[in-house]
């Protein structure tokens, strides 16, 4: 949409720059959906690569004076930001389900996840704490430090407008760098409700900032100068522009892509509690879940009565606007999205697969606008099949048959992605073999959706990946500071000089 289009309508929403609100040069936009009603109600300003530029800017002048703010003063304006987002939790997962459509449950637990973040980061002054070494020669001591980087970017999905960006920012703050946020421009409002509770905290101006854009905004925050670290989450493919073209311009990048989770049940499972879960871990947030299971290896004989289970179970859920009370599941993100689930759908039927339950052509009274799909279940869907190869990011839950353990560890291992992943058993031998040969990042044992605690860290193998660090946690810690090492010596009378050779401090 050009500017030329925008009349007396819904309300564009500002970017935050050093420390307010400010209008974007932007003369394209984007429409912000309510995806229930299937109704414009926010214009999102597309940015151009003069508004990244003031960003960058406000967040580098902004630097100098926040690295050198001792991380006692950074973590007590964190804590307010903390109370902060506490005293708001109800208006942020309000404003995560009227513009992404996940029930306000959903959305509050999600924000919730977020906090323990912030958290996890109050004890910043203790994460940053170095090593020290007395006398490791004669006279000789040695410190390590950890120091932060400058300014950091951070790009982030539509499916977690709250939790994903603080995986990120809070801990490069923490760290005493500055922030440049992009969030998604499906769901801008949450980023800039956040910016004010960090202002009200007493952060100081720019050192964190929202922009808002598509891949020219991207791009050029992957080839600015002044950044110097950029985290991502978001499909494959992205992930993999994002890395390579950060990492060419000389940046650290962590880039979160896409997933295909397995769940593996073994014949031994308690098939209700199984179900139970499963339903939970493959249809909440319709799907719309980086975590969320999308493919169950059932073991053996387990497959037909647990297929039986979950056709029950998802037949049962009730869809609707995500801030109706009652409702499971609300609806997907836009009706492109929507077209394409219901696309997959149609080629699972056509390969061959068993529709076991079909959520297309559903009606919501007083949603018929709004961008619904119903829960959808496939049987007896082969590695092949391109609705088990792809990461189709909807509510969809596709079951494969293996007869053996071993099959079912060699299925997942052969998939290209490697996030997130669960077994369902009460073998403990059976559990920790699982553990230890499956080549996935997040493990779950009896637990559908592994996400870890803010103290440990966040990310996948192989092509959910792209770089050596995970997020938040203390890898997060790593990633947003770099190390230095200082050898020093005060002698007390003149030294001889050292020589030529290779010193040695013994």
């Amino acid at each position: 949409m050009s500017a030329d289009t925008l009349s007396a309508g819904p309300p564009q929403i500002p970017l935050w720059i050093d420390g307010k609100p400010q209008p974007a040069s932007a003369q394209r936009f984007g429409e912000v959906f309510d995806p229930a009603r299937g109704v414009a109600i926010r214009l999102t300003p597309l940015c151009e690569a003069q508004d990244v530029e003031r960003a960058v800017s406000a967040a580098a002048r902004a630097f100098p004076a926040w690295r050198d703010t001792p991380p006692l003063r950074r973590a007590r304006i964190l804590m307010r930001f903390r109370e902060l987002l506490e005293a708001d939790k109800e208006n942020l997962a309000r404003l995560v389900s009227e513009e992404h459509g996940k029930t306000l449950e959903d959305a509050m637990g999600s924000v919730t996840r977020g906090i323990e973040v912030v958290e996890f980061v109050l004890g910043i002054p203790h994460l940053l704490k170095g090593e020290f070494a007395e006398n490791v020669g004669s006279g000789v001591d040695c410190v390590s430090l950890r120091q932060p980087l400058g300014v950091c970017a951070g790009i982030t999905p539509f499916n977690f407008p709250v939790m994903v960006p603080m995986w990120m920012f809070p801990v490069a703050i923490a760290c005493g760098n500055t922030f440049v946020l992009k969030p998604s421009e499906k769901v801008p409002s949450a980023s800039l409700r956040m910016a004010e509770l960090l202002n009200e905290a007493g952060l100081p101006p720019g050192v964190f900032n929202v922009l808002h854009g598509d891949r020219v905004v991207v791009d050029a925050l992957l080839t600015h100068p002044l950044v110097k670290a950029v985290s991502f989450v978001g499909s494959t493919p992205v992930a993999r522009h994002v890395y390579e073209t950060g990492t060419r311009a000389g940046k650290r990048v962590q880039a979160l892509g896409g997933a295909k989770n397995h769940a593996v049940v073994l014949t031994d499972a308690d098939l209700d509690f199984t179900a139970d879960a499963l339903i939970g871990a493959a249809y909440g947030s319709a799907g719309e879940r980086c975590m969320a299971i999308s493919a169950v290896v059932a073991v053996g004989t387990a497959g037909d009565a647990l297929v039986a289970r979950l056709k029950s179970k998802a037949a049962a859920i009730r869809v609707g606007p995500g801030c109706a009370p009652g409702v499971g599941m609300g609806p997907v993100i836009s009706a492109p999205h929507r077209a394409k689930v219901a696309g997959y759908v149609a080629q699972g039927v056509k390969e061959g697969a068993e529709l076991v339950l079909d959520g297309r052509g559903l009606s919501v009274p007083g949603g018929e606008q709004g961008f619904f799909l119903g829960p959808t279940l496939f049987d007896r869907v082969r590695p092949e099949m391109a609705i088990y190869r792809d990461e189709i990011f909807g509510p969809v839950l596709v079951v494969l048959r293996a007869a053996t353990l071993d099959e079912a560890i060699a299925m997942v291992n052969a998939n290209p992605y490697g996030n997130g992943t669960a077994i369902f058993t009460r073998d403990g031998a059976a559990a920790r073999r699982f553990r230890n040969e499956i080549e996935v990042g997040m493990v779950g044992v009896n637990v559908p959706i592994p996400v870890p605690m803010a103290f440990f860290s966040f990310g996948g193998w192989k092509s959910s990946l792209f770089g050596d660090l995970h997020v938040h946690g203390p890898d997060g810690v790593r990633f947003y500071t770099r190390g230095k090492v200082v050898t020093s010596r005060w002698p007390e009378s003149a030294a001889p000089a050292p020589g030529l050779n290779m010193p040695t401090l013994g």
